[in-house]
């Protein structure tokens, strides 16, 4: 049931005391006066979110940028405010109810952080790899080694400017990961980057190699409970149109830790991921105590083939753009990301404020002879707004 709207003189409340996003500069639940102006103050790239308690048939915020700009922002009941610049911005909120409509406007200055905000990565979530050569290797498993200490490991390797790779395993391994801000979008220029260990063969013709692409994942912290637990977009990249969306592998843990590591999709094809000579490591991940690990998402088509006059060299050719551990990290622009090619579950594209999770897994599916299964690996990811 919707409230008629009478506003007597007094204030209009606005829920903003989720966990994980900014209060009012008192860390009261925020409030704007009828016919007062009201001031908030909200680190840049922190989120403020805003509800009226009153209700209306519709909404209607509009922002004033320091600049002048004027834009509506939102037509929904609530609204997350988000900047990346810092200065004075106007918001105001227009209600329109059976009794007509209602405006409020009420000051918002974005202010610097008091402690500087890190480019990389400050917390791995989620880590949990699909059976491969180098899992239980990078990073490295121990006895007694539970999932929580992995993930530690794994943060550990990652984390700020650490700098040393984690594996992902075979088709559906991924890792999640987040920062200390919110990476706000960019919708000039790319606003993530992330680092892998591909690298290009010179004795071949184009951008071949070891290229093992990862499919990029992000979510906004729209909740505001500061757990990876809201809706994920894929990001598109060259290979979408190419791309097998919904796809699930289920893998066995084999009867010896040394044995080939067998998978089923859900297309009824079957394989097995080979134990190799020379890595002698178990391949499923030994902390985990399933026996049966499954993944789901979306498998991009194989990318390796014998190499010209060889029956034993694989190259694994890169995708154009748009994945990880796709091109050499030398190639700054082609292993950088642009939150406005974010896909919904559909297909549709998705237009997100910014970006609080981010989340890649290996996107390929395939064994290349010698070189067993094509597995991404990383190392580092950044915002490139602090960077520049």
């Amino acid at each position: 049931m919707k409230t008629n709207l009478v506003f007597p003189l007094v204030a209009i409340a606005f829920a903003a005391s989720l966990q994980g996003c900014e209060t009012s500069d008192n860390g009261n639940i925020p409030m704007i006066g009828v016919g007062l102006e009201d001031v908030y103050f909200v680190p840049r790239m922190q989120k403020l979110p805003l509800r009226p308690e009153f209700t209306g048939d519709s909404y209607e915020w509009t922002l004033t940028t320091p600049s002048g700009k004027t834009s509506i922002v939102a037509t929904s009941r609530s609204y997350i405010f988000l900047e990346a610049e810092e200065g004075a911005y106007t918001l105001s909120l227009r209600i329109n109810g059976d009794d007509g409509a209602f405006t409020v406007s009420t000051k918002v200055n974005v202010v610097h952080e008091e402690i500087e905000y890190s480019p990389y990565i400050s917390q791995v979530y989620e880590y949990r790899p699909a059976p491969g050569q180098f899992v239980n290797q990078m990073p490295i498993y121990e006895p007694g080694d539970t999932y929580a200490t992995m993930l530690a490991k794994a943060e550990k390797c990652i984390k700020g400017t650490a700098d040393e790779l984690i594996s992902l395993g075979g088709w559906g391994g991924y890792v999640t990961f987040g920062f200390d801000h919110t990476i706000v979008s960019d919708p000039e220029n790319p606003e993530l980057r992330i680092w892998g260990n591909s690298f290009y063969n010179t004795g071949y013709d184009g951008k071949g190699g070891s290229a093992e692409p990862g499919i990029v994942m992000v979510s906004f912290d729209e909740n505001c409970n500061g757990i990876p637990d809201d809706t994920w977009y894929e990001l598109a990249g060259s290979e979408f149109a190419n791309t097998v969306h919904g796809y699930t592998v289920k893998y066995r843990r084999p009867a010896t830790e040394n044995g080939d590591i067998k998978w089923s999709d859900d297309t009824g094809s079957t394989g097995k991921i080979p134990h190799l000579p020379f890595h002698r490591n178990a391949y499923f991940p030994m902390w985990l105590e399933e026996d049966e690990l499954s993944f789901n998402g979306s498998l991009l088509p194989p990318n390796g083939a014998l190499a010209p006059g060889s029956q034993t060299d694989y190259i694994l050719q890169s995708f154009s753009w748009g994945y990880a551990d796709n091109h050499p990290n030398s190639e700054t622009e082609l292993n950088s990301f642009h939150f406005r090619n974010a896909r919904d579950i559909s297909g549709m594209p998705a237009v997100l404020p910014g970006v609080d999770f981010v989340r890649v897994y290996t996107a390929v599916n395939q064994v290349c002879g010698a070189i067993g299964e094509t597995s991404t690996e990383i190392s580092r990811a950044a915002d490139r707004r602090l960077l520049r």
